[in-house]
């Protein structure tokens, strides 16, 4: 049970410990449109849209609306990421790592024009992510949520135990958010709840990391054939060391591994991935502060040159305030450009689970390494982190926070 807008602070239920806070329903964005402005703004996104000075008021329009249905998800996401990690706390699953992201303009629009659904239709706007170090402790995770969690599953896919045609695996689980008191201005919101285990996540963040570079869409199956064949016995190859199922025709044995070895020597690809670490030229405004946590963590990242930046962000509705405006720069700017808005409660965890944006692939590298080189496995590092000034000091009073944060 999440604890709701009208509990006393401090009053907190000994026996689930999971049911840390959102905040005062009041600090996060409402939904100031109706629905059929969200339909009309959605169906414009799916078309094209111009940028000219005629254009630009309706433009803004449209990514006004569209934005504030996305932001309005931001307390039920921010709900469910303090369940999930509540979770992991209480069936002491060491090593796990949780984050939350609101889903970036390009990827909304993607969907609108490639799938029959409506803006309002779309199950991952919010989006939480848990990253665990093995199979048994995403299985663990995924049963509790599914027996013990007042919100309803609106759908889940479990591309684990059935891997998608291109060798994704992930466990995914979608919420309904269902409130209590103030909290019911929200009911209804979908979050998608993602558990993977650290192996399927360096695959995924590999496949995407590629595709950025080569500027392909190979997370939708577009893009080099060999590329896309590599990642495909990669992910059988994982699955095979987590005795999962693997993806269909990846052959396997001493096949699989002579095709890997050919494929990435005729790709170059673990020199191909050392390049793309060394490529992204890493700008951390993050504050070493001791005193300050940051809310969120606003990512930029010009593909053109190759340049990602990270601001921190303080409190719901400025965050997404921030979001929105930074998103309708990047359109303006051009596909080169992106931004996205995530939770995190470190930069250390934001860089772990998001390691496409930094050019961080070791882990996928040292695995291929080791199949095709016989390469000794070495713990992979975090880049290096600069220090900026301090939060602003206007901030909502969440003094009773610091005793839950005490406890981690």
């Amino acid at each position: 049970m999440i604890r709701t807008a009208n509990a006393v602070a401090g009053a907190w239920p000994v026996a689930a410990p999971e049911a840390f806070w959102a905040g005062q329903v009041s600090e996060y964005p409402s939904f100031d449109y109706s629905m059929k402005d969200v339909l009309r703004a959605g169906e414009a996104l799916a078309g094209k849209l111009i940028w000219t000075d005629e254009t630009a008021p309706r433009i803004r329009e449209v990514f006004s609306i569209a934005s504030n249905w996305r932001d309005s998800h931001a307390y039920p996401m921010r709900a469910m990421k303090n369940l999930v990690h509540g979770r992991i706390r209480r069936l002491k699953l060491s090593g796990g790592n949780t984050v939350a992201r609101l889903k970036h303009m390009p990827s909304i629009r993607r969907k609108l024009r490639d799938q029959p659904w409506k803006l309002n239709q779309i199950q991952d706007l919010a989006g939480c992510r848990a990253i665990l170090p093995n199979i048994e402790a995403v299985n663990a995770l995924v049963d509790s949520l599914r027996r013990t969690n007042r919100h309803t599953v609106y759908r889940e896919n479990p591309y684990i135990t059935a891997p998608k045609p291109d060798g994704y695996r992930c466990h995914h689980v979608v919420f309904k958010f269902e409130g209590e008191g103030e909290e019911e201005v929200f009911d209804g919101r979908r979050v998608e709840i993602q558990v993977r285990t650290r192996l399927q996540h360096s695959w995924a963040t590999a496949v995407e990391t590629v595709g950025l570079f080569r500027k392909e869409n190979m997370k939708a199956g577009l893009g080099s054939p060999e590329w896309l064949r590599l990642f495909k016995l990669m992910s059988a190859e994982f699955a095979a060391e987590e005795n999962c199922p693997e993806p269909e025709d990846a052959s396997g044995g001493d096949a699989r591994i002579r095709e890997i070895i050919e494929l990435e020597k005729a790709l170059n690809a673990a020199n191909t991935l050392d390049t793309l670490s060394l490529a992204v030229r890493y700008v951390d405004t993050y504050s070493r502060d001791p005193q300050s946590t940051a809310d969120y963590f606003l990512i930029r990242y010009d593909s053109e040159n190759r340049v990602v930046s990270v601001q921190t962000q303080y409190g719901a509705k400025l965050s997404v305030q921030s979001y929105d405006d930074a998103e309708l720069d990047a359109y303006r700017a051009g596909p080169q450009k992106r931004a996205v808005l995530v939770e995190a409660d470190n930069i250390e965890s934001l860089q772990s689970a998001f390691p496409n944006y930094f050019g961080n692939v070791q882990l996928f590298k040292l695995r291929l390494k080791q199949i095709t080189q016989g390469a000794a496995a070495v713990e992979y590092s975090l880049p290096p982190q600069q220090t900026v000034p301090k939060k602003p000091k206007e901030k909502s009073d969440l003094s009773w926070l610091r005793g839950y944060r005490r406890w981690k």
